[in-house]
């Protein structure tokens, strides 16, 4: 049986989160992402979920959030991704840092890894969130919003995510399978555990690279941690051929599950980080037009039925705007 098509590189990163007010303000004005998509999680519609992206949802640039007032405060550690990181153009790091101070945000010391500038800072729930520098191609599929944070400053999409696991091995050679070229070790900065990191490169322009880091330093799901990463496999039958692929690595993935703006299947990789693969279409605009994108709480097939019911139960968000920000300095 064949290879299946090599992913192109993440889809989206979809993690926890506290107070769903804070998260969308944090994302959206402090980090100048756009809300594309207002939902609830497909799997407990009493919570929300966020999407925030480039300003179309381009794959590659979406970080979603299921956030809880009530959730508890996880902690980072072995069988989870420990920092999702993203592009920025070279040059903006001190716009970024300028930035921060302006609003609040704690950072570290700037470090270089495989031969790129990083800013390593939290979100208010304390999840690791990195800035990398990177050249932008003027042919880069991401486009930039740009409501408050201006367009030569602005996020272009994910750059990669980092995994700590207890065995390292088994994931290296599904993450080769998955169509990633393993393209080096260095010594590990930034992050307690674990001395060496292993990059590896998948084949897309955007969220091309995933690293692994060693350890064995417990964590626990909540608040501030990732829930899952998701890789694109842009058509049905490339989604189909993964899937068999990681079926014979004695793995098991789930049946494909529709999620309304792209269809899923998920599975854990040997030490315990949930994996999804998620198509390209149908895309945020299948239920909302492109300059509406995250105007309005959607409800995807059987929930829209429970609309009254469900948005009871949620609290009442407010979505930044440039202007309310302004009368607020």
């Amino acid at each position: 049986m064949s290879d299946p098509t090599p992913t192109p590189g993440l889809h989206h990163v979809t993690c926890i989160a506290g107070d769903p007010q804070q998260n969308i303000d944090f994302w959206v004005e402090t980090l100048g992402l756009r809300l594309v998509k207002q939902s609830v999680n497909q799997d407990d519609p009493s919570t929300y979920h966020f999407f925030f992206a480039d300003a179309e949802g381009t794959p590659g640039t979406s970080m979603t959030f299921f956030p809880h007032a009530n959730a508890g405060q996880g902690k980072v550690g072995s069988g989870q991704v420990s920092r999702t990181a993203f592009r920025v153009p070279e040059g903006t790091l001190d716009y970024w840092e300028s930035r921060f101070d302006e609003y609040g945000v704690e950072y570290d010391e700037r470090i270089e890894r495989f031969g790129e500038t990083v800013l390593q800072f939290e979100d208010p729930d304390g999840l690791p969130v990195e800035l990398v520098e990177v050249e932008v191609s003027e042919d880069d599929p991401t486009v930039p919003w740009t409501e408050f944070v201006p367009e030569e400053h602005a996020i272009r999409g994910f750059h990669s995510v980092t995994l700590w696991l207890a065995d390292p091995e088994p994931t290296h050679e599904l993450l080769e399978k998955m169509g990633l070229e393993n393209v080096g070790t260095e010594q590990a900065q930034g992050d307690t555990p674990g001395d060496q990191r292993t990059r590896f490169e998948a084949s897309g322009p955007v969220g091309k690279y995933v690293d692994v880091l060693p350890t064995v330093s417990g964590g626990r799901q909540g608040a501030g941690t990732v829930h899952h990463v998701a890789f694109q496999t842009p058509t049905d039958e490339e989604q189909e051929a993964m899937r068999t692929m990681v079926s014979r690595e004695g793995l098991r993935p789930s049946g494909q599950i529709d999620r309304h703006w792209f269809r899923s299947v998920y599975f854990r990789e040997h030490s315990g980080v949930l994996f999804e693969l998620a198509t390209k279409e149908p895309g945020y605009t299948t239920d909302e037009p492109l300059e509406d994108l995250g105007g309005h709480l959607v409800l995807p097939g059987k929930f829209e039925s429970r609309r009254e019911q469900i948005e009871a139960g949620l609290p009442d968000v407010t979505v930044p705007e440039p202007e309310t920000a302004e009368a607020d300095d």
